[in-house]
């Protein structure tokens, strides 16, 4: 009986479930749990060793998952990709299915940490800017005076024109150092928003149109500021507030939900 984990990632829909997927599984290997990570993009499955994984395979479309895996096998599903009657046909055929909703708060341990914030505002759109929608925050950004977190799957020419506008930026490699170091983050990312946090920083969370209500709870519950629009205005009234402004702490995420796996 083998382990796998599935998660729906890649550079349309940004590395969020990835992040989470590689903090699971971390917390699987450190177990002695061997476990195979399957990613929906081949070039982030072919990167999963720097982020602490040992095996990982690329797997080009949902319904592949059975010619890699055998009948009696068990798999955490981490993607809502699926239509209930695939859902059901999974959970025939694993002895143990685990299906992980898009809203499910696991935050890596690294974060809950004390960091000396150097840097005073970040922005970080997400891992997925496809349609190039950061160009169009640009003025905004640079009225507020950030420091720009780049995405892991911005493409070269895009990158070196987001970069000539910002008076400091930051590589996609920089990732934890700018979420840890940053007094105020401001991102389109849930993930990002929730590891800022723990990290004892002051988060905004921009909402996309396209990523849905799936955090608005989440986001709710820790008294996270949530912004439909970069709107100047708005932006600089909550950063006046926000030395006064109360979250509710995050708390260290239990895994006991994977204790099948486990045993």
């Amino acid at each position: 009986m083998k382990n796998y984990y599935y998660v729906h990632t890649g550079h349309r829909i940004g590395l969020d479930r990835f992040r989470r997927a590689t903090t699971i599984v971390r917390e699987l290997q450190q177990r002695g749990v061997e476990i195979t990570l399957l990613c929906s993009d081949f070039r982030i499955a072919g990167d999963a060793k720097e982020y602490g994984i040992d095996k990982a395979v690329g797997v080009d479309v949902v319904r592949n998952i059975p010619y890699i895996a055998e009948h009696g096998d068990r798999l955490i599903f981490d993607s809502d990709e699926a239509n209930p009657i695939m859902l059901e046909d999974m959970n025939q055929f694993f002895s143990t299915f685990l299906h992980i909703k898009e809203d499910e708060v696991v935050v890596d341990e690294k974060y809950f940490q004390t960091y000396k914030k150097t840097i005073p505002l970040a922005f970080f759109f997400g891992d997925d800017d496809y349609e190039k929608e950061l160009e169009l925050l640009i003025p905004t950004l640079k009225e507020l005076g950030v420091s720009l977190l780049l995405g892991y799957y911005y493409f070269f020419d895009y990158e070196d024109s987001l970069k000539e506008n910002f008076i400091s930026h930051y590589e996609a490699e920089d990732y934890d150092e700018v979420v840890t170091s940053s007094e105020v983050l401001i991102s389109c990312s849930p993930q990002a928003v929730l590891e800022s946090l723990a990290s004892g920083g002051k988060p905004i969370f921009l909402k996309r149109k396209d990523y849905g209500d799936a955090f608005d709870k989440v986001m709710t519950k820790y008294n996270i500021p949530i912004i439909q629009t970069l709107d100047l205005g708005q932006i600089n009234t909550l950063l006046g507030e926000n030395r006064n402004h109360s979250y509710h702490i995050v708390t260290k995420s239990s895994l006991n939900f994977l204790s099948f796996i486990v045993s």
